[in-house]
């Protein structure tokens, strides 16, 4: 894990996301993009266009905004860009070969009782790159558990473990495996691959109407500094597929990071 992308926001837990981010860039000597992306706008009643306004305004904010924290040797670097959020950092990823995005769950400061708000919906939902969801005011921390939770482990896509794998060598992690038989089971689903099975530690198999249940009822028995999910069309997040947003009643392990994986298949 080489390169990191961080989105930034206005949100009051952005300074100290920053540093969680750049403590965990440090772990693995990676380098660390600070982005903040937006849109071209033409000022009301004029044909004066604002971009490079914008353009300036962010960078110095992203700036200050890197000034405030203690970077920690960690080479990191201010971006901005234009365009639309989906698509630029798409691109953005795509053009800096980014392994991950570390995300806060709000980046505007919204109401507390969502846990994850559109913005960063958006990007898990919309996005096919790995992201880490860091809870708010997360101090940075080794990894010594993580639980991977699946419905289906079937394995089509070439490098979507590299996340885990990444992770749990550099710590030198335990990982579990919580295999979910839902309604719709298929025997092969619960086949675990080679690459799989040699980092697993102990597999538990749980009937849950969904994976989202099985969380809920056996994460705390873990225990894990990370819980692994992967992103699906109708996936993990099941009601931020309706409209980008999650609430913290209905997610009860939001103290914990959350590792979003690209699709299996």
């Amino acid at each position: 894990m080489k390169t990191i992308l961080v989105p930034v926001g206005s949100s009051k837990n952005a300074k100290s996301h920053l540093q969680y981010a750049v403590d965990f860039a440090k772990a693995f000597g990676a380098k660390l993009y600070v982005v903040q992306i937006y849109n071209v706008y033409t000022k009301a009643g004029t044909m004066i266009k604002i971009d490079h306004i914008l353009e300036r305004e962010s960078q110095a904010f992203l700036e200050a905004h890197i000034g405030a924290i203690d970077t920690k040797g960690v080479e990191v670097v201010a971006k901005t860009f234009k365009g639309k959020l989906i698509d630029t950092i798409e691109k953005v990823s795509h053009a800096l070969d980014v392994d991950l995005i570390i995300l806060e769950p709000r980046t505007n400061s919204i109401k507390d009782e969502v846990y994850l708000g559109k913005t960063s919906g958006k990007i898990i939902k919309r996005t096919q790159i790995p992201a880490l969801i860091v809870p708010e005011c997360y101090v940075y921390k080794p990894i010594v558990k993580m639980l991977l939770a699946v419905k289906s482990i079937a394995i089509k896509r070439e490098g979507v473990l590299q996340p885990i794998h990444s992770i749990k060598n550099q710590f030198k992690a335990v990982l579990n495996l919580l295999l979910v038989k839902t309604p719709y089971h298929n025997s092969e689903d619960f086949e675990v691959n080679d690459e799989l099975k040699a980092m697993i530690t102990n597999t538990t198999k749980a009937d849950s109407p969904t994976t989202f249940q099985a969380v809920l009822e056996h994460y705390k028995n873990h225990s894990p500094d990370l819980l692994c999910v992967v992103r699906r069309q109708r996936g993990f997040f099941s009601k931020l597929w309706e409209d980008n947003i999650i609430l913290k009643k209905d997610f009860h392990s939001s103290t914990i990071p959350v590792l979003v994986l690209s699709g299996l298949k």
